[in-house]
């Protein structure tokens, strides 16, 4: 489907949907995982089309015209109707950025067949051979009638408006019940995948080892089951030879052996089934220890916050502490000596009144 003439332009990744043929209402998931979606262009054709492969199937192959239209319905996905294919495609990307990316491309590549179509059609115009008519040369004048041909051209040409009417309106209806249920299936896809993969996963680890019990218990199974037969024989035969009931007695322990092996197997397989079941209570177990162990270091990061503070304030008032000390003390001096000069002239005064 893709030929030596095209190039890609533009290249992204994405989840690839199409609308259900059926209800037009839901859409179809086109692959499990995301997949490359690539803009192509056919230089000798002047076409340009969005082509996603899926392995060795096209998943996408819709050649861009004109009158197509991407359309935004939430912040990761889009769509666009193709009329040619009968369907709508629906992309789910990654990220905001992604679709914005995507949806300016098919702008700019819609911009680009437009300008292909008016091309081609005015050098349609140009190699007419009505309009190369020489000056010799005269033109029959039309003829008017009821069944003429100028009344069919326009015949036709008002079925072929109406059809492109009708299959607007077509396209319209279906990207207006395809988008409804869009944003919530996206989200649900997407979650249910991931719990899909680590469930997955759980299961085949667990029922490899049931598997490989019930394999051994079989084989325990049988092995049992032959020496019980053996046993049997043994005891129909009514020897009591000395070596017989030694035989006798030896089997029956390795009987007994065997029936405790078994049992002890069996107490295994309903232990990984147990544990099986208990896988899916730890990883709601462990999510909620999670989301306690982030309070905790919220709570922990707030708390030395808080001491800081706590820190900070401390030095400021032990600075301050320190700074009225100095001063209480320059005073305590100053008062000494004020007082110590007060004393001297209480002495002048009485040696001046003697």
């Amino acid at each position: 489907f893709l030929s030596c003439r095209e190039q890609p332009i533009f290249s992204t990744r994405a989840h690839v949907f199409q609308i259900d043929p059926a209800t037009k209402r839901n859409w179809i998931p086109a692959s499990k995982h995301a997949l490359t979606v690539s803009y192509f262009y056919d230089a000798t054709r002047n076409v340009y089309r969005i082509i996603s492969v899926g392995g060795t199937k096209a998943i996408i192959n819709s050649t861009i015209t004109p009158n197509m239209t991407f359309t935004k319905t939430s912040q990761k996905f889009g769509q666009w109707a193709d009329s040619r294919a009968n369907t709508v495609y629906g992309l789910g990307f990654a990220s905001e950025q992604h679709l914005s990316q995507f949806a300016e491309k098919f702008q700019e590549v819609k911009e680009a067949a437009r300008l292909a179509r008016e091309k081609s059609q005015d050098k349609t115009e140009l190699t007419n051979p009505a309009l190369n008519i020489t000056s010799h040369q005269v033109l029959p004048s039309p003829i008017i009638s009821s069944n003429g041909p100028g009344e069919d051209k326009l015949f036709r040409s008002q079925s072929a408006d109406v059809e492109i009417t009708t299959e607007k309106e077509r396209l319209k209806k279906m990207l207006s019940e395809g988008s409804v249920s869009e944003v919530q299936w996206e989200a649900e896809f997407f979650s249910l995948q991931d719990n899909n993969n680590k469930l997955v996963a759980a299961l085949h680890e667990a029922n490899a080892n049931v598997d490989q019990w019930k394999k051994q218990l079989t084989a325990y199974q049988e092995e049992t089951e032959t020496l019980r037969q053996r046993v049997a024989e043994l005891e129909s035969q009514g020897t009591h030879d000395s070596s017989s009931e030694n035989n006798k007695e030896e089997l029956s322990q390795t009987l007994e052996e065997l029936e405790l092996l078994i049992k002890a197997k069996d107490e295994e397989i309903q232990m990984l089934k147990s544990q099986k079941c208990g896988r899916w209570e730890a990883e709601g177990e462990r999510e909620e220890t999670l989301q306690k162990l982030q309070e905790l270091e919220a709570r922990n990061a707030e708390l030395e916050q808080r001491l800081h503070l706590a820190e900070q304030t401390l030095a400021e008032t032990l600075a301050e502490r320190e700074k009225m000390h100095n001063e209480v003390t320059k005073v305590a001096e100053i008062m000494d000596v004020k007082i110590f000069e007060l004393s001297e002239l209480r002495q002048g005064l009485a040696k001046l009144l003697e």
